[in-house]
């Protein structure tokens, strides 16, 4: 490794481009011994009862809620997510945590095959080892929670890299854990450069890895796993369609699609990013859509009526800039004009919302995420030419479908190549249900009960009696 001792991590905020938070970088002394302890502490957890586990990460999620204030203003100022919605995340993290403490009984059951003359058989799922998580930025507590607290219920040790922009969260996480009385080494983080983290995935002392992020990122944590036969979680990029039929609540499906296309700033990897309705409602869908875009309020996420803050750096929304000015050069239309959004102004991360129309999937901007508070919106003859665009695609997480049909719309989830079909909403995630993805979306699963399967082992018990 070539981290060095003087190096610091630091955190650029969006609010206004000062350094928000700087810490220093791990040494190679530090990091062997943080996974020294992982492997020793994981020995000892690893025979700790499901009961014993479930008690501590309950007293874990009530830690962190005591926090709630603290740990909210820090995300603004780390990522931009006003302060009026960031409370909710931290809420909504102790609510999946425990949601996934208690679906551990589930996941983590032990399997009987049936009897057997002469022989007791069973199949118990047995921990992995050291868990190496890479968490982003984005949702930085809701992303890291899938992982961590399933891994440390299944007898796990984890070891957190928390992203750059947000790295204050993997030591509120560590602070929450300390609280509750975690054993010293079972969960800890670190700060350390990509290079350092890429060779950290072929210590051998990691035994699975769940990242979060880019596809290119993606590509190179599964290179370095290669030469080790470990598992690799990947939940990478996104590109997710909505589609509006004819029968649809045409108002509700535009406040609900638009909502999805630019909360958290567009920054979601299930965000709405491409939208098709039918040409009968088309022009009605974007008469509601353009209105509930003027509605909304960019500015400074400290200040409790802003709903809309900024991307999470100026480079990010230089990109999302390219990507709409590139797709207006080849012929779509901006709707929404400047004139209720002042804050909007080139080489600021602070970006209004947009929509544009006269787009196909010629130009960047209906193919290639964007990950910023814009969207294409298309006109569609009928549910085929709706399909063959939304699996038109490389990536596959979601796929929003509105209409009054249920059966419809379950036709038309069987046909769409996606991790999850949403009917009547989007942007969502329920913790008992697999968050899964296709194509360059990425590989594996996280939460419900198959989400331990990833997390463990299974192992066979094939006992014959005397």
């Amino acid at each position: 490794m070539n981290t060095q001792q003087t190096a610091t991590q630091q955190t650029i905020t969006p609010v206004d481009g000062s350094v928000y938070v700087e810490r220093p970088y791990a040494t190679p002394t530090q990091l062997d011994a943080v996974f020294d302890r992982a492997v020793k502490a994981q020995t000892s957890w690893a025979l700790t009862t499901l009961e014993q586990r479930a008690a501590l990460c309950h007293r874990f999620c009530d830690a962190l809620l005591t926090h709630t204030d603290e740990i909210a203003l820090e995300i603004s100022w780390s990522m931009g997510r006003p302060i009026s919605q960031t409370p909710g995340e931290v809420r909504s993290c102790a609510e999946r945590a425990r949601f996934m403490i208690d679906e551990a009984p589930a996941g983590l059951a032990t399997y009987d095959p049936g009897p057997k003359p002469g022989f007791k058989r069973y199949i118990k799922r047995t921990p992995l080892g050291v868990i190496f998580v890479i968490a982003p930025w984005n949702y930085p507590l809701l992303t890291t929670v899938n992982s961590v607290i399933p891994a440390i219920m299944a007898g796990n040790a984890v070891v957190l890299k928390h992203a750059p922009q947000t790295q204050l969260c993997a030591e509120r996480f560590a602070q929450a854990f300390t609280e509750a009385g975690l054993p010293e080494g079972v969960f800890q983080y670190i700060h350390v450069n990509n290079s350092d983290a890429e060779a950290l995935i072929k210590d051998t002392r990691v035994s699975h890895v769940s990242f979060t992020g880019s596809v290119a990122t993606g590509h190179l944590v599964q290179r370095a796993a290669a030469d080790r036969f470990i598992s690799v979680g990947l939940e990478l990029g996104g590109k997710d369609p909505g589609y509006v039929r004819p029968d649809a609540d045409i108002k509700s499906a535009a406040e609900t699609l638009l909502d999805g296309a630019f909360f958290n700033s567009g920054q979601c990897c299930c965000g709405i990013e491409r939208i098709y309705a039918h040409e009968s409602v088309y022009e009605e869908f974007l008469e509601h859509a353009v209105n509930f875009a003027n509605s909304y309020r960019l500015g400074n996420p400290m200040r409790q009526d802003t709903n809309l803050g900024p991307v999470v750096t100026a480079k990010a929304a230089a990109n999302i800039r390219a990507q709409m000015e590139e797709a207006i050069a080849q012929g779509a239309t901006p709707l929404i004009g400047t004139q209720n959004f002042a804050a909007d102004q080139p080489g600021s991360p602070y970006m209004q919302p947009q929509i544009l129309i006269n787009v196909d999937h010629s130009m960047r901007f209906m193919t290639q995420e964007t990950f910023g508070p814009t969207v294409g919106i298309m006109k569609v003859k009928n549910d085929i030419e709706a399909i063959r665009l939304m699996n038109d695609s490389t990536y596959g997480l979601t796929a929003a479908i509105f209409t009054r049909d249920l059966e419809a719309a379950e036709s038309i989830g069987d046909r769409v190549e996606t991790g999850t079909v949403f009917l009547n909403r989007c942007d969502a995630l329920d913790p008992a249900l697999p968050w899964v993805g296709v194509k360059d979306t990425g590989r594996g699963h996280t939460l419900s009960r198959w989400g331990y399967e990833t997390l463990t082992r299974p192992k066979s018990y094939h006992l014959k009696l005397a």
